[in-house]
């Protein structure tokens, strides 16, 4: 026969209750709260990289339809001339550019067709980060210029749109 101790019985000596230490209990309040966070940054860290990538393209596109505000036009023009070979100049390639980075921008912000949106993003980058290679004697001399400096912060944009594409690219996840 098996006997069960009882609480409080006569003769069954019980372990006194186990106090967390101030802490421990601020260790476990630390580590609850790191986990939420985790979580959180989790679910929205990329949405938000997104639309804040979103937001500098559509600022920036939009700005360059309208002639005489963008401060890089003569570039753009430039650049569009020596990656079309004469064929796109002018106003043409800036409003071409403007189109490409605004469409970019509003698709980016609204979360469709992402995947169309990082693919014209990536057409763009070349078009953005090729003026280092055709104007290399322009932009550094002999230190960067201003206008290399604004060219070289889009390695910033780069790395963002692939930590976005790593998401957007991701398979669908399937219901178990």
């Amino acid at each position: 026969m098996t006997t069960v101790p009882v609480r409080g019985a006569v003769g069954v000596v019980t372990p006194p209750a186990r106090r967390t230490s101030p802490l421990r209990a601020a260790l476990a309040l630390e580590a609850r709260a790191e986990a939420a966070v985790k979580v959180f940054l989790e679910r929205w860290s990329i949405p938000a990289l997104r639309v804040a990538l979103g937001l500098v393209f559509l600022v920036f596109g939009a700005l360059k339809f309208i002639p005489g505000l963008s401060p890089i036009e003569a570039l753009v023009t430039r650049t569009w001339d020596a990656l079309s070979f004469g064929v796109i100049t002018g106003y043409p390639a800036l409003a071409i550019t403007a189109a490409m980075e605004t469409l970019v921008g509003v698709l980016l912000v609204a979360g469709v067709f992402q995947r169309f949106a990082l693919a014209l993003l990536a057409v763009t980058f070349v078009g953005i980060l090729s003026p280092v290679v055709f104007f290399t004697g322009d932009l550094f001399t002999p230190g960067p210029t201003l206008t290399a400096q604004y060219i070289l912060k889009d390695i910033v944009l780069v790395a963002a749109a692939l930590v976005v594409a790593s998401r957007a690219l991701r398979p669908a996840s399937r219901p178990s």
